[in-house]
């Protein structure tokens, strides 16, 4: 079957990237970046953190970008930079300089994970006696952002620079806060679970953004699973993408 289009997907060492990558190869000619090779795949094996020429090759021909590589976890602060910031606005530029028509990102729920720290969303994922008020209290892409940590702090430079470049150079650029998405694809504990993506609804989310109509110039949305604590507006990704998880927490009793 001839394949349909090319993609270039970063990230597709770590586990979203990899799942959407594989998926994608079914029906596009998808090629990797990132600083280790894949194995099945062309791969340009680069650090986005080190420059714009050094991407720009792998870009040739390509249509769509899936950006999920990144740094994450408790790195040195210049880890993140280096990554989510200068890497980020290296890649973007390489995009535009190749004419690259969209670019889906990833970016990450954990930019509002402070309201956490607040009733009603403290014991709405803390305590398991909780009682759910109606209606559920949601934290939706309008509201302020209150990031914990220098991880989320540096992918709101993605959000920030994916509206610039959608407004400033006609790139269509979705983003993407994407919550707790496992190996096992099974929520850790009672907190994940209200922010558990499924790798089924994760595959769901990047596919209904790669293949969004093409004047929809930027979407910010939330990636979750429809589960019973989740507090994380859904809506306005339906709205814009069409985006319906089809799995939930409760599945595997939470």
């Amino acid at each position: 079957m001839e394949k349909s289009s090319k993609i270039l997907v970063t990230g597709m060492s770590g586990l979203i990237g990899g799942l959407a990558g594989r998926k994608f190869a079914e029906t596009n000619e998808v090629t990797a970046l990132g600083r280790s090779q894949v194995e099945g795949f062309p791969t340009t094996v680069v650090d986005i953190g080190d420059g714009i020429d050094e991407i720009l090759p792998a870009l040739e021909g390509v249509e769509t970008v899936i950006h999920m590589a990144g740094s994450r976890g408790d790195v040195p602060a210049e880890t993140h930079i280096k990554a989510n910031v200068t890497g980020v606005y290296n890649l973007f530029e390489a995009c535009r300089i190749a004419g690259v028509k969209r670019i889906v990102a990833a970016s990450t729920g954990a930019v509002i994970a402070g309201y956490e720290k607040d009733d009603p969303y403290k014991s709405l994922v803390d305590d398991p006696d909780f009682e759910m008020p109606s209606p559920r209290p949601m934290i939706t892409v309008e509201d302020p952002i209150r990031p914990r940590n220098m991880y989320s702090v540096s992918k709101m430079f993605t959000e920030n620079l994916g509206r610039m470049y959608s407004e400033q150079y006609d790139i269509s650029i979705i983003c993407i806060r994407i919550g707790k998405v496992e190996i096992n694809d099974v929520p850790l504990n009672a907190r994940n679970a209200s922010v558990w993506c499924s790798h089924r609804d994760i595959l769901q989310m990047i596919a209904k953004a790669v293949n969004a109509p093409s004047d929809l110039k930027y979407a910010l949305v939330f990636a979750c699973s429809d589960n019973p604590t989740r507090y994380r507006d859904i809506a306005h990704a339906k709205e814009v993408l069409g985006f319906v998880p089809q799995d939930s927490a409760a599945d595997h009793g939470f």
